[in-house]
């Protein structure tokens, strides 16, 4: 929810990408008395999120990708490709031993 205003102008404008800001669901707020409190879930999954979530997770669980240690943000970019094409062979792998 940080990504808001000008970031979300700037996104669109350079690469032309539609950024959507999904917003939490509001935990408290006033009800006038004689009115019913409407029922709120304790739990909502919100839109997609997760999979951004899911995916630094994946991540942090290779040490050098666990903390930013690279100096320049090319050689992070270069790493996270290098990370993401190791788990995308590990589970290939994976499922051609398993199909025979």
């Amino acid at each position: 929810m940080g990504y808001r205003g000008k970031v979300v102008e700037w996104v669109k404008e350079r690469l032309g990408w539609t950024v959507e800001i999904v917003k939490q669901p509001r935990r408290w707020f006033r009800v006038p008395e004689g009115e019913e409190v409407p029922f709120v879930p304790a739990f909502v999954v919100l839109p997609r999120r997760w999979v951004v979530e899911r995916t630094f997770a994946w991540l942090g669980r290779y040490r050098r990708m666990s903390k930013d240690y690279e100096y320049l943000t090319e050689t992070s970019e270069a790493m996270i490709y290098a990370t993401m094409t190791r788990l995308m062979l590990k589970r290939l792998a994976r499922k051609s031993a398993e199909t025979g």
